[in-house]
């Protein structure tokens, strides 16, 4: 299957054009308020409810699920399930990198010196180094990406793309990244992502028959 850029992108025009139209407000955001502003106006605002499910949530954009869900994929497609797990290798290589060159503070370290006003979940790690960008909304916008692409019913791009939110959201819930790092995960996320399909999908190798199929059909 030979696919350009444009091929992709009109596969996941749908979750394509929310995101943008996202993206949009995101940076109108960044534009009137500050990025002290943007994280106390999120951290400021907690409560027993979202204490207890935003870890959970956060838990979705974490690697080890990307890695459990190809795992599972590759039960029923070897194609979907090494899509699945390149697109989380290639997208997770680059995002360290930028995290290596910018190592950029936490809110933990941003604000040491107001740190009694922060709120942080109890029971969760709050590091302090690395912050831009989010590997976690990375991975969850990635994974958005590639099961828009995926997915015969393009509607899931709705709630693919409320996915990749909820997690950056959790993020900044959780006082491990400022607003600025979840969206630029997300950026990176959704454009490595259509390039990595693009081009690793037009390959001859994983459009074979052998390539679409997956473990249980060797065992019925």
């Amino acid at each position: 299957m030979n696919i350009g850029i444009k091929g992709v992108l009109q596969q996941i025009r749908l979750f394509f054009i929310l995101y943008l139209i996202l993206l949009a407000g995101c940076l109108v955001i960044k534009v009137i308020f500050t990025k002290e502003q943007i994280y106390f106006a999120v951290n400021g605002r907690h409560t027993d409810f979202l204490d207890s499910i935003e870890p959970y949530i956060t838990d979705l954009g974490n690697g080890w699920t990307a890695v459990i869900l190809a795992a599972l994929l590759a039960l029923y497609n070897y194609r979907i399930a090494f899509l699945a797990a390149t697109t989380f290798v290639i997208t997770s290589l680059a995002v360290q990198a930028a995290k290596f060159i910018f190592d950029a503070p936490r809110p933990k370290l941003y604000f040491k010196d107001q740190v009694s006003k922060l709120h942080f979940v109890k029971g969760i790690e709050i590091l302090s180094h690395n912050s831009f960008p989010s590997g976690h909304t990375l991975t969850a916008f990635a994974m958005g990406v590639l099961f828009t692409y995926l997915l015969k019913n393009k509607r899931w791009a709705i709630l693919l793309l409320f996915y990749g939110t909820m997690v950056g959201f959790s993020r900044m819930y959780l006082s491990e990244h400022f607003f600025e790092d979840v969206v630029a995960g997300s950026v990176l996320g959704v454009s490595l992502t259509v390039l990595w399909i693009w081009w690793i999908d037009s390959r001859k190798f994983i459009n074979t028959p052998e390539w679409n199929r997956g473990l249980l059909s060797r065992w019925s």
